[in-house]
């Protein structure tokens, strides 16, 4: 601050932005994780981190190099950081990410495990059970390290950590999530991606989650069933699903606020926000009592009322944007304060006073009392009545057509008023920070109820979707089978011109009598719709949706495979037909009895007869 300066106003980096670091809400996008990702590579063993410093979502996992691929596929990092020397091998391997090397002594195990326990606040990291990533923590120590070079050590909305387990989700890789158009749409900016379809999310973190699901969907049968319950609950009961809704779109995004607080960065509306975040979680809870599943869900919430408290005491119902641009802090919160304020409105009163008092003693009724910062408040006289100044008042400027002076009663007054206006930013920026502080303290807390309420509006968009599209609820097993009756395109459906229906299709596949279709017929027939569409469905019910068909019986799918249309890589001297036989190698290698293969005219890179 240039007031507390002797003579020059030190200048020095405060923080770096890079793609994979931002905490500004121009920089990120709203309805996606922002990660930044380290890996480690030992021989055939990689190690990766995913942290997002805006939410605070901190993730490890190690497996082989495929494996890593498909992580970085699903999660989509803004920004890797990598060891010295390895940047040209992993965009080899991975893709073209904006890459950040740093030194290898950062990729230190002892050191990587030190810091985490530093960073977390913890005597040891067993508590997280991530002990048998051992790369995966080498590169969670990396990010810290960055963290810090980019002058964002300690920041504390990064309080926990958890992993990714490979034997939990089902492998999609790269290829997988962009030919089933996912995330994305082939056509661009005029397509429809399957997440756009299905977002009917009422707050950030909720749209934030969905992704992540649609693109990691799980093998756990007990927790599809509670997730599917809950939809279930809020179909049957549809007044209980608009009020969720209702409250949980008065959220905000509470996990990107807590980002700011940590870095000291949030603003008091951010505040304010998060303060009527909090008070949403008790009506909630109280609301779907009448579900277990839910109920089950919404225990974990925290009250935090002692904070919602202190949020309500402490700022005005409607602050000013920031601390200086008008009135923050709440009266009632500092008798000092009050006085000032009190002192700094009736000053301006008393000057409005003044300049009709002057004008009517001079007869001179274009007077008028203003301020700037060169020499604080004058009167200003135009030069047609400049022979009518008294003269007792001290010229201070003179102006093409006005003169501007002074006057000892308003130099007192004067410097009243801008003590008390001084006084009154010292105050506010004191108690704003202490309430900053005592928010700091219970980021955990809050960012456990945004885990849980962002998990309670995916669902509830779930059951808005299966309502309006007509979905039925999956049921899933432990067999090698997929039954789906009168299946549909959960996309193409909705893009129907009026009148149109889209023509339903029954599927069987099992792992004895039927295991593998071939799908003939002419173009536009339909044939890659049903093929995406089966997919579709296995990877929506594995999300936790209701699917679009009569009946869908499930056998888990561990791995979805697909190998969609051709592309050469003239770069790497691969021709078509050489891209699709390594796609296809690369499928035959990683599939497992309870894979899901889509091959969509597999060898027409070459000649019919090789084909």
């Amino acid at each position: 601050d240039p007031k507390f300066a002797k003579k020059l106003v030190k200048r020095g980096v405060t923080e770096i932005v890079t793609p994979g670091i931002s905490f500004g809400e121009g920089m990120l996008e709203q309805k996606e994780n922002n990660f930044l990702c380290s890996i480690t590579v030992e021989k055939d063993k990689c190690g990766a981190a995913f942290l997002d410093v805006s939410t605070g979502q901190f993730q490890v996992a190690q497996g082989s190099l495929e494996y890593v691929g498909t992580l970085l596929g699903s999660m989509r990092p803004r920004e890797l950081v990598v060891q010295r020397g390895y940047e040209a091998g992993l965009k080899e391997r991975f893709g073209d990410y904006y890459t950040t090397s740093i030194d290898e002594w950062a990729f230190v195990y002892d050191a990587a495990v030190n810091r985490l326990k530093k960073q977390l606040g913890v005597e040891s990291l067993r508590g997280f059970a991530i002990d048998a990533y051992p790369l995966g923590i080498c590169s969670a120590g990396a990010l810290l390290v960055y963290l810090e070079q980019t002058q964002h050590s300690g920041l504390r909305n990064i309080c926990s950590i958890g992993r990714i387990d490979e034997g939990r989700f089902v492998w999609m890789d790269r290829f997988t999530l962009r030919n089933l158009e996912v995330l994305q749409s082939a056509a661009g900016a005029d397509g429809v991606s399957l997440v756009q379809t299905l977002d009917r999310c009422s707050s950030p973190m909720g749209a934030r989650l969905l992704r992540n699901w649609l693109t990691m969907p799980v093998m756990d049968i007990k927790e599809l069933e509670a997730r599917y319950d809950i939809v279930q609950y809020f179909i049957e009961n549809q007044q209980i699903l608009t009020d969720t809704q209702q409250d949980l779109g008065k959220l905000g995004d509470t996990e990107r606020i807590l980002g700011r607080v940590a870095t000291g960065k949030a603003l008091p509306r951010e505040i304010v926000q998060l303060g009527r975040g909090l008070a949403l979680s008790a009506p909630i809870k109280e609301r779907l009592q009448g579900c277990e599943a839910a109920a089950k869900l919404l225990r974990g919430l925290r009250s935090c009322e002692s904070l919602l408290k202190e949020i309500k005491r402490t700022l005005a119902p409607e602050p000013a944007h920031q601390i200086g641009k008008g009135q923050v802090i709440a009266s009632g919160v500092s008798a000092e304060l009050d006085e000032l304020r009190e002192l700094s409105a009736g000053g301006k009163d008393y000057l409005l006073k003044m300049q009709q008092r002057e004008a009517e003693r001079t007869g001179i009724s274009s007077l008028k009392i203003a301020y700037n910062n060169v020499f604080g408040y004058y009167i200003e006289v135009r030069n047609t009545y400049r022979d009518q100044v008294p003269p007792e008042w001290v010229r201070k400027q003179t102006l093409v057509n006005a003169e501007r002076y002074i006057t000892e009663e308003l130099k007192e007054y004067e410097s009243k008023i801008l003590t008390a206006e001084d006084r009154i930013y010292t105050i506010e920026s004191q108690l704003y920070a202490d309430l900053i502080s005592k928010v700091q303290k219970e980021i955990p807390a809050i960012q456990n109820n945004s885990r849980i309420l962002a998990r309670l509006d995916v669902l509830a968009g779930f059951a808005e979707q299966a309502q309006l599209r007509h979905y039925c609820r999956p049921s899933l097993n432990d067999g090698k089978a997929i039954d789906i009756k009168q299946g549909r395109h959960p996309v193409i459906e909705t893009l129907m011109a009026p009148g149109e229906e889209y023509v339903p299709n029954d599927v069987y596949l099992d792992a004895e009598r039927q295991q593998i279709i071939i799908l003939t017929g002419p173009n536009m027939a339909g044939k890659s719709a049903l093929l995406r569409q089966t997919a579709l469905i296995v990877l929506m019910a594995q999300a936790g949706s209701f699917v679009p068909a009569d009946a869908a019986g499930i056998g888990i799918v561990d791995k979805i495979f697909t190998r969609v249309g051709a592309t050469d890589n003239i770069s790497r001297g691969e021709s078509t037909f050489m891209v699709e036989m390594l796609e296809t190698a690369m499928i035959l290698n990683n599939l497992s009895a309870r894979s899901l293969v889509l091959l969509d005219e597999i060898g027409r890179g070459t000649s019919t007869y090789d084909g």
